[in-house]
């Protein structure tokens, strides 16, 4: 599975001084996206990913989180359309956020200082009043640039608590790795691997007093969507070979805070 964070190709500081003058037209096109396989989920995440993503376990030891699978094979995603467009229901709040992030020295660190940074490289980056503008005519913040800063800390927020499921997960010996293999249309086998899942037999054998931690912390609604979702694998692979149908793109600013929100996960 790739590496996520390769969609930035040139995140800097967003400063006054460098993009005073700059406008950000996103959600327009994913092409940014085009050769990522997997995207990190966050867990308010899952109710709308679980329908038509596979929700599994992606990276090794302390670095593990849930990702959405939007390919079977290296560098593809099944996801953007030939022109650019997602062609799924539900976008992930990882390629939402973009080109926008935030960087940290200790990003772990619940209590970390953190810079709204911009990959300079996006093509919907410019000077000529394209899109929305980040900087107003006094040089303060616009309500549009107050609105990613307000999505980039619900985001961190989100993973804060997903790396907490996570660990939990860990703690009771639940997850286990998975390899998935798929007959193309072509008739080819391909295999993919390097991920995890949860196991049923391991949480069938939990006391009943790690049930009951699960239960409240509203983390068993979250494993049950997670293996709900693991049907959506041979959905995924069947749209190898096939046109991928273009969903309307939302030509907006970055989703807001509220799109975490979730019945009693977040």
């Amino acid at each position: 599975m790739s590496k996520q964070l390769l969609i930035y190709e040139r995140a800097v500081p967003v400063t006054r001084q460098r993009h005073g003058s700059w406008s950000v037209k996103a959600g327009a096109s994913f092409d940014f996206a085009r050769g990522v396989n997997s995207v990190p989920l966050m867990v308010a995440e899952f109710p709308n990913s679980a329908a038509e993503y596979a929700i599994v376990f992606g990276g090794a030891a302390d670095e593990i989180i849930p990702v959405a699978l939007l390919g079977i094979r290296d560098n593809e995603n099944l996801y953007v359309s030939e022109s650019g467009s997602w062609s799924g229901s539900y976008v992930p709040a990882f390629l939402r956020r973009y080109p926008f992030v935030f960087s940290s020295d200790n990003a772990n660190d619940a209590d970390a200082t953190f810079t709204l940074c911009v990959d300079e490289d996006f093509s919907g980056c410019n000077d000529e009043g394209r899109g929305e503008r980040l900087f107003d005519a006094d040089g303060e913040r616009t309500q549009y640039l107050q609105n990613v800063l307000g999505f980039l800390q619900a985001y961190q927020v989100q993973f804060q608590r997903t790396k907490l499921f996570v660990k939990r997960l860990q703690e009771f010996g639940l997850l286990e790795p998975m390899q998935a293999q798929f007959t193309l249309r072509s008739g080819q086998r391909s295999t993919l691997s390097g991920f995890s899942v949860v196991s049923r037999d391991r949480l069938k054998a939990l006391s009943a007093e790690q049930l009951a931690e699960l239960m409240q912390a509203d983390e068993m609604e979250l494993i049950y969507l997670h293996l709900a979702s693991l049907r959506n694998l041979a959905p995924i692979a069947e749209r190898i070979g096939a046109p991928a149908e273009s969903a309307q793109a939302d030509e907006t600013a970055p989703a807001s805070p509220a799109d975490f929100e979730t019945s009693g996960n977040a």
